[in-house]
């Protein structure tokens, strides 16, 4: 037997590109190096609150600078990302507060599909630019990645019920005790230490932390697949 896998914990919200490029990195090298990748799908908006930060994009230079990074981004991780039309509507008007309840429901009871209802959720709101925010829009999204639609039904029928509203809040919790400021953060558990790694682009210090080796954002295996 080799040595066990260790656990990497990637806190998340489906309303920060920034989320999926690091998400879409680290589903592609669950298989290459030897890790646990724990989904722990959170809210951006009580991290912010709680770490008294604000959204990069109400800065204009910000703005302008993310718009910019996220394109050339999207290109060197190959994901197909683009910033919505109404922009402010989506962040901060709708908001991700019922996608990421539907993902808790999802992870606590189909945790098999968390992975491809979370992407199937990107895909809508950054890359099509659709809703995620009304209850039709969260099925379609959880029917795309494979789900039955009794089986999206019954968890969308949970998402206003106690244990789930608690576990999102507690994963949040947990996101801020780790010392999150904003989204993505990576939890690496290591010989006993933890460190919290902030964003997308601390993938090759990951790497280093594990003692893996860093082939770029596509690694060979997945580059002949896309």
């Amino acid at each position: 037997m080799g040595p066990l896998p260790r656990t990497l914990e990637l806190f998340y919200d489906v309303l920060s590109p920034y989320s999926w490029l690091g998400f879409e990195v680290l589903c592609r090298y669950k298989n290459i190096w030897n890790i646990n990748l724990q989904l722990r799908p959170s809210l951006i908006g009580g991290i912010m609150k709680d770490s008294g930060n604000q959204p990069p994009a109400l800065l204009p230079r910000k703005a302008q600078y993310m718009r910019n990074d996220i394109r050339l981004l999207g290109q060197h991780v190959q994901i197909p990302v683009q910033f919505p039309k109404d922009f402010f509507s989506v962040i901060l008007e709708k908001g991700s507060l019922s996608a990421m309840r539907f993902l808790t429901a999802v992870s606590m009871e189909h945790p098999e599909m968390l992975e491809k209802v979370s992407r199937e959720l990107w895909m809508r709101v950054w890359s099509r630019d659709e809703d995620i925010s009304e209850p039709q829009s969260i099925l379609a999204a959880a029917e795309k990645a494979g789900m039955s639609t009794e089986q999206a039904q019954g968890l969308l029928e949970k998402v206003s019920t106690p244990n789930v509203k608690n576990k999102l809040k507690e994963t949040t919790e947990a996101a801020c005790k780790y010392g999150a400021f904003g989204l993505p953060i990576t939890v690496a558990h290591l010989d006993g230490q933890t460190h919290m790694l902030f964003g997308s682009d601390r993938m090759e210090l990951l790497a280093h932390l594990l003692g893996e080796k860093w082939m770029g954002p596509v690694p060979p295996a997945i580059n002949a697949r896309l």
